[in-house]
């Protein structure tokens, strides 16, 4: 299984995802500034793996804090609001660092040296549930895919973007382990190409049978009719359904409905924003002009000319058939059955644990 983060010897080990699919390299970080800036940098990247990363970060915050232990809880919160500060749009990074926040404010009497120890098995905790979560993904979207599938899919929505396994690859991996899926259909995902660089070499590395195609073919691929689902991940989903997701997803969900064709979202409970009644609420990040004006460095355009660059677009709930969580498949109407997947969520409480 690939492992995009890895704990060891105190330090976090990261797969810089800026120099795949050439290399395979991990970097070493030790402070939170650093895991900050690489979030930042989109060598972490991915909803899900950002939340995972700045728990790590706020624990080696801890870990390595030297101060005065009556200044630990401004500390705390200083390097809180640093992660937070990183990327506005994946409410998973919000969700890990309340979470951390939670854990930390429970045991906080219990002194520095302990809150080290719980903190780490906290954020460990977190990653070692988010693959076991994204494998309950799987099992219940493959469940929804026909015999010889051909899925599409955009963006990175795999074991690079969680702790492991992934959410949209995650269906899409549970149904090749059935032998269901004939085809995938990766968009290449412009402006950084998530798509052709991270899940074209993550479905190969399991040789699971996918084709590259520009962003501007899925239209042609549905209208040819070699496409029997469509699947996303997701960033953030408000509490009416309407979902946060890559630049790019939007069009696939509008041509995909025209088509007829099932569109999906995976992503873990986590995702939902039941804090946010609709899309046009979710804070779009917009990314650098150079994203768009130059690739690793080489100029693709006129240097001065305008950009815009949202990294994520809104699609409404009226065009996603289901989205699919580690709680089970939620249907519409979205508004009333993300508040019972809400509740049931809630039911299973596990917000103070102690890590002892």
């Amino acid at each position: 299984m690939i492992a995009p983060i890895i704990y060891a010897d105190n330090a976090v080990k990261i797969l810089n995802q800026n120099r795949l699919p050439d290399e395979v390299i991990y970097e070493e970080y030790r402070t939170a500034e650093e895991i900050a800036v690489a979030i930042k940098e989109l060598k972490v990247r991915g909803a899900p793996l950002i939340g995972i990363a700045a728990a790590y970060g706020l624990a080696l915050a801890l870990n390595y804090y030297t101060g005065p232990e009556t200044l630990l809880k401004e500390h705390f919160t200083k390097v809180k609001n640093l992660l937070a500060a990183t990327r506005p749009t994946a409410v998973n990074l919000f969700w890990a660092l309340n979470k951390m926040e939670r854990i930390f404010n429970h045991n906080e009497k219990l002194g520095l040296n302990r809150l080290k120890i719980i903190l780490i098995a906290a954020a460990n905790h977190m990653l070692a549930e988010d693959i076991s979560i994204n494998q309950t993904i799987g099992s219940y979207g493959e469940e929804l895919l026909q015999e010889n599938c051909r899925v599409l899919t955009i963006c990175n929505a795999g074991a690079l973007a969680t702790g492991g396994y992934g959410t949209a690859l995650g269906v899409i991996r549970a149904a090749h382990e059935k032998g269901k899926i004939s085809q995938v259909w990766a968009c290449e995902t412009r402006p950084v190409l998530q798509g052709a660089r991270l899940t074209v070499w993550e479905l190969m590395q399991d040789q699971i049978p996918v084709t590259l195609i520009t962003d501007g073919m899925a239209g042609y691929i549905m209208q040819l009719g070699l496409v029997d689902a469509v699947i996303a991940g997701a960033d953030r989903i408000a509490a009416n359904g309407d979902t946060a997701n890559k630049i790019g997803t939007y069009s696939l969900a509008v041509l995909a409905n025209y088509h007829k064709i099932p569109f999906y979202i995976a992503a873990p409970h986590s995702t939902i924003d039941t804090c946010i009644s609709r899309g046009a609420e979710i804070p779009i990040e917009e990314r650098s002009h150079q994203e768009i004006r130059q690739f690793r460095g080489i100029n693709l355009t006129l240097p001065e000319v305008n950009v815009f660059n949202p990294a994520f677009d809104i699609t409404p709930h009226y065009m996603i058939k289901a989205v699919i969580t580690e709680t089970g498949i939620i249907e519409p109407p979205f508004t009333e059955s993300i508040k019972h997947h809400t509740v049931l969520i809630k039911s299973r409480g596990g917000e103070h644990e102690d890590f002892a």
